[in-house]
């Protein structure tokens, strides 16, 4: 089934604050295997100009992806979840996300595509915050896999 057209523009409300750990932000970059000192060393950051610990670049994808479940979720929407993949990311920086930001996303749905028998969701997280300014956009694309692009494999 296809995804409604009209949803296109449409934003949710934004997320409750999520708090930035310093520890949160230390496992993520050990996850991801980089050793930046100022990811885990508050003099790091400090000597370059912060004023604790600083984000790896990609640690704001699981509060942006958290926050596209209120577009996946939407049952207007259409979205069948579970043939969903992630199709892309990228992220648009205003400051590194900071230890002790308490950080809200606003989602909007900036497209919505059929392609090659799959259904394609663009989607904006503005992320901003305490004090209400930006820090990071964050655009992430979700493709729901048709039925018979599936059917093709074996």
């Amino acid at each position: 089934m296809a995804l409604d057209q009209s949803f296109v523009g449409r934003s949710y409300p934004p997320t409750e604050p999520y708090e930035v750990g310093r520890e949160k932000i230390r496992e993520f970059a050990e996850a991801v295997g980089d050793t930046n000192p100022a990811y885990t060393d508050p003099e790091a950051a400090k000597a370059l100009g912060h004023p604790d610990v600083i984000a790896p670049p990609t640690f704001v994808f699981s509060i942006t992806f958290k926050a596209a479940g209120q577009v996946v979720e939407d049952p207007q929407l259409g979205l069948d979840y579970s043939r969903v993949v992630h199709g892309d990311q990228k992220f648009a920086y205003t400051r590194p996300v900071r230890a002790g930001d308490r950080l809200s996303v606003t989602s909007t749905i900036e497209a919505v595509k059929s392609m090659a028998g799959n259904e394609i969701v663009d989607i904006r997280g503005e992320v901003h915050d305490e004090a209400g300014e930006h820090v990071v956009t964050a655009w992430t694309k979700l493709v729901a896999r048709g039925a018979d692009a599936e059917e093709g494999q074996g």
